[in-house]
């Protein structure tokens, strides 16, 4: 863990590729997988679709940082970082608000993915101080 984590802070930047693949693996899950199996997950098509979008705009972001972001890099990642918390914070206030009719799975899902979530927040925070 260690290694990857100074293998991040060496080259910060790459923090925003990490964000944008996951962001873009979120994004077509939700998009493409979750959604046509809504039933199985308790909520509806909406909302599925909307945290699409959200993941997706997540993924320009930080793979528009990646490309284009030279040096002060650290308000970006900041951004992101906070973004991310929100989602977050979001999905879980998704979770309280719909469940009386979200599933086992549904939670299961959506509680992993806030889990992965914080663990690359925590890493992003790291990175942040490592380079104060």
């Amino acid at each position: 863990m260690k290694e990857s984590i100074q293998q991040f802070t060496a080259k910060p930047k790459n923090i925003f590729l990490l964000d944008s693949f996951g962001a873009l693996l979120t994004s077509i899950l939700l998009f493409f997988i979750l959604r046509i199996f809504n039933d199985f997950f308790g909520l509806p098509k909406d909302i599925f679709k909307y945290l699409s979008i959200i993941a997706f705009l997540f993924f320009i972001y930080s793979l528009s940082c990646y490309f284009l972001v030279k040096q002060n890099w650290k308000p970006y990642l900041k951004i992101i970082c906070t973004a991310n918390i929100l989602y977050c914070i979001l999905t879980f206030g998704i979770l309280i608000y719909n469940y009386e009719s979200v599933s086992f799975f549904g939670i299961i899902y959506f509680l992993m993915e806030i889990a992965v979530i914080i663990g690359l927040v925590t890493l992003e925070i790291k990175i942040i101080k490592s380079k104060s």
